[in-house]
């Protein structure tokens, strides 16, 4: 490091203080020289606690001044280059940050440190960024997980996390991964999605987002299902803007993703185990803790084992409207992956108890999917209906009827009613929530192909 000083020194001399464009790799050994001159020679500590625009200020009269003692001198450009280099690798994410600001992309995906791709409207697409090695992926995971108390090395090889916005990260490093350090990150908006913003996203109909609007302050028990990135998340933090402000909400989550736009709402997340195996606080013991904390709902962001029978267990014993998500393809499925959990909870009991079980505490089942053209939609409402003799079925009220493809890979098709009329019509108007018959009648509807 000390001859590419020697040399600039010598040509800044030579030239009487000419600005000189540097090439890629010497930028790069600018940057961490100056790096660990901050490291070494400022409080970084203090300095993470300013705000962006102050820190970014700060470092560059730090940047001027070791510039300034070491006699190098380079254009306004490079300096702000420099600095926002500095800045990135010092306290933010490194080649990631300008993916994390793109107000466009959704999820950011690390295939090794030499390929990355990004998903910008439904579709990924690989970007033109870089880390230097595998050993800096891991130094930005490690950032990323080190304050939330979580680690990541070879006896604990995949970590699931959160960024300061929400955003959901997980990690996977070798031996697991067979491609050096993977990181997935799904990017959360600034400001959470409202009914409006599905509306006009196509995403749901006005029909279908005012009668989940009347299941939720109906106090329903609502499970929402669909695949990885279908809009699960989302649509949850939606159907809960809907619930009263009055009521008090517990989410229970995890990795703490959920951002409700309401008053008298508290999170709890999940804890891994510490280095020795101790310290783990799971789900199912949150669900257990939310029961003592006088909530008028529960959302568990997620339910993956045997918390479900904790869960119905609550929706069963007076905490109704509760709503939770879970992985699964159809409504159907939903059901028998939910039976699946309970039986993963230890519970002896015949299936058709369990069945029994679960119909009674859930009662609509909503479906989102993410289509082949990236758009992310609602594609079934279904009621889980009781009869008179004890048994029961899924019936459907909305569903998207896809009709065709455009040219250009768009998905055609549109929103319906089944014809299908809820049981649940009566206890909606109880709670004085106006609502008609109306609004369930199948309709035909026409579309160009």
């Amino acid at each position: 490091m000390a001859s590419i000083f020697e040399r600039r020194k010598e040509l800044a001399s030579q030239m009487r203080a000419v600005s000189y464009q540097y090439d890629n790799h010497l930028v790069d050994e600018l940057v961490e020289h100056y790096k660990n001159r901050l490291l070494r020679d400022t409080n970084l500590e203090a300095l993470t606690q300013l705000s962006q625009g102050e820190m970014r200020l700060k470092i560059e009269q730090y940047v001027s001044q070791f510039m300034s003692e070491e006699r190098v001198v380079i254009s306004r450009h490079d300096k702000e280059l420099l600095v926002t280099r500095i800045l990135d690798e010092s306290v933010g994410l490194g080649p990631l940050e300008p993916l994390i600001n793109d107000p466009n992309i959704t999820e950011i995906l690390i295939n090794g440190y030499n390929e990355v791709y990004a998903e910008r409207n439904g579709k990924l697409e690989e970007v033109e960024i870089s880390f230097r090695d595998d050993e800096h992926v891991r130094h930005i995971v490690d950032r990323i997980v080190a304050p939330l108390g979580r680690r990541i090395d070879e006896s604990s090889p995949m970590v699931d996390a959160r960024l300061p916005d929400g955003s959901r990260v997980n990690a996977v490093i070798p031996p697991i991964s067979l491609n050096g350090t993977l990181v997935s990150i799904r990017k959360f908006r600034a400001e959470p999605f409202q009914i409006k913003d599905l509306l006009e996203l196509n995403s749901i109909s006005e029909d279908m987002a005012y009668f989940v609007e009347c299941v939720v302050k109906a106090k329903m028990n609502i499970l929402i299902s669909g695949g990885t990135g279908s809009g699960k998340t989302t649509l949850l933090n939606v159907a809960a803007n809907a619930i009263p402000p009055y009521e008090r909400v517990i989410t229970i989550e995890d990795s703490a993703e959920l951002r409700l736009n309401r008053p008298n709402v508290v999170g709890m997340e999940a804890r891994p185990a510490n280095v020795e195996g101790k310290g783990e606080v799971s789900i199912r013991n949150l669900v257990r803790n939310a029961l003592r904390m006088r909530p008028d709902r529960i959302i568990v962001g997620e339910v993956r084992s045997g918390e479900a029978f904790d869960m119905l267990q609550a929706m069963n014993t007076g905490h109704e409207g509760s709503i939770t998500t879970v992985h699964a393809n159809t409504p159907d499925d939903a059901l028998r992956r939910v039976e699946s959990m309970v039986i993963m909870a230890g519970m002896d009991l015949p299936s058709s108890i369990i069945r029994e079980f679960i119909v009674g505490a859930l009662d609509i089942i909503i479906q989102a999917t993410r289509l082949t053209d990236g758009t992310r939609k609602i594609v079934s409402i279904s009621e889980v209906q009781k009869n008179d003799d004890g048994t029961s079925r899924i019936i459907e009220i909305f569903k998207f009827k896809r009709v065709g493809m455009s040219e250009n890979g768009d998905v055609i098709g549109y929103f319906i009613p089944t014809g299908n009329r809820p049981q649940c019509l009566e206890r909606i108007r109880m709670f004085g929530i106006t609502i008609q018959d109306s609004l369930f009648r199948s309709r035909q509807q026409e579309v160009n192909i």
